[in-house]
């Protein structure tokens, strides 16, 4: 039995059993694998001649577009199937979870989703409000062989609410003007799930000083008091001592805070000389830093808050998380995997093709976008089943561990074996098995 076809299979059980269902469910594994196999860009059209070239199905163009723009497709049944398929979610015991949006340009002007959203890693030559997608992603943060990964976990687009309010077209689905919600409740929607979905497990939220803020502590911790945030401190954040014994006794209400501590800024020159030194796995290389730790507490969020500062030789930075438990090591490891979603944002953009894409009403942009995602977290999930550790195919000075296009390489090789074709039921026999051939000699 062939390993990748056990990474397949479940997601056909989220198809109905008619004629229809039954053909829909056939095409769906093949749509993933003609998206990891590395030789063309994702578009829809180049995805239905894999199918046709590389994989011999036959598809009818008409019908397989209708489906690539289905309404019908419930991807809040298909993704819970991929989060059983991860093997070993937790990190030490948690659920590591990376938060972050991300911007995707377009061209076109009927395109769903598309605004004039501010870039703040706008290049000099680059427009600052480009014409883009605005995608708000939950990923989980797992090491995989030695180097961490982010798996996409499910998505958002984001709707300015002026954009909403002026009833724009390339924000219309299905005719009607979506409710507006913000960038904190749409991550809180889709961490809700999630974390009952991995009941049990103590969730860890590692974003950036955007989304660590109590509108998105506020819903979580209403709703499940264990999920915890991992974040950036902003440089003005004040932050307060706990209350002393003595006021929680006096008469009258008890203080909730302590006194006033300092800025962060300020407590970084006072703290500086206290710093002590670790050792951190960061961005595969075991690093020493210098670090002070202390619990304060947060008036945004109301609650007690770890805050650690690591010290550079002219500059600074401060992380804080409301899990206490966590020892310094681990907050700064976590925080330091975060950009692995940075990394996946271009492994979907650019190597998977998500950028590329022309399709324009809603449901094929949204069916798209989770093909790609899909497609992304099966490749992290195969990587993380086999046994033996990829080879890097392409020699990178100071890089040793493999990448995500040497597993991309590794799924082509089995999903166009004859092994693994043959398999299949009522499949043909792919056509120019010599173009395919030196095709895979290409990729290598």
């Amino acid at each position: 039995m062939s390993m990748l076809r056990d990474l397949l299979l479940p997601f056909q059980s989220a198809f109905s059993d008619s004629r229809l269902g039954r053909e829909r469910a056939h095409w769906f594994p093949f749509i993933l694998l003609a998206i990891v196999v590395p030789f063309t860009s994702s578009m829809s059209s180049n995805l239905l001649r894999s199918l046709q070239t590389l994989f011999g199905l036959d598809v009818n163009p008409r019908r397989f577009y209708l489906f690539m723009a289905s309404t019908q497709l419930a991807w809040d049944r298909l993704w819970p199937i991929a989060w059983n398929l991860i093997p070993s979610p937790l990190v030490d015991g948690r659920l590591i979870l990376a938060l972050d949006d991300t911007l995707n340009d377009k061209t076109g002007k009927r395109i769903f989703g598309c605004g004039f959203f501010f870039d703040h890693t706008a290049k000099v030559n680059h427009p600052t409000y480009p014409w883009a997608q605005n995608i708000v992603m939950l990923g989980l943060l797992k090491p995989i062989k030695g180097r961490w990964a982010c798996l996409p976990l499910g998505c958002r687009f984001y709707h300015r609410q002026k954009d909403i309010a002026a009833g724009k077209i390339n924000v219309r689905r299905h005719g009607r003007v979506p409710v507006f919600q913000s960038k904190m409740a749409q991550a809180a929607a889709m961490i809700l799930p999630v974390a009952t979905h991995f009941s049990g497990h103590s969730p860890l939220i590692v974003c950036d000083s955007w989304f660590g803020n109590n509108g998105l502590w506020k819903p979580l911790n209403a709703a499940e008091p264990s999920i915890h945030l991992l974040s950036r401190l902003r440089s003005s954040t004040v932050l307060y001592a706990e209350p002393a014994d003595a006021a929680r006794t006096a008469k009258g209400r008890p203080r909730k805070y302590g006194d006033r501590c300092g800025s962060v800024t300020e407590l970084a020159t006072s703290l500086r000389a206290q710093a002590q030194k670790y050792t951190a796995q960061l961005y595969g290389k075991a690093r020493e830093i210098r670090a002070y730790d202390q619990i304060f507490l947060l008036k945004t969020l109301r609650c007690p808050v770890r805050v650690v500062w690591v010290f550079r030789k002219t500059q600074w930075v401060a992380f804080f998380t409301t899990d206490l438990t966590l020892s310094v090591t681990q907050i700064v490891e976590y925080y330091g995997a975060r950009w692995k979603i940075e990394a996946g944002f271009k492994e979907i953009k650019q190597e998977i093709g998500s950028a590329r894409t022309q399709t324009r009403t809603a449901d094929a942009v949204t069916n798209h976008l989770h093909f790609c995602l899909l497609a992304t977290t099966l490749t992290w999930i195969y990587a993380d089943r086999i046994t033996a550790d990829p080879k890097r195919r392409h020699i990178v000075k100071g890089r040793t561990s493999f990448a995500f296009s040497d597993v991309r390489k590794l799924i082509a090789d089995e999903a166009l074996s004859d092994h693994f074709l043959g398999l299949w039921p009522h499949l043909c026999q792919p056509p120019h098995k010599s173009f395919t051939q030196m095709l895979m000699r290409m990729v290598a």
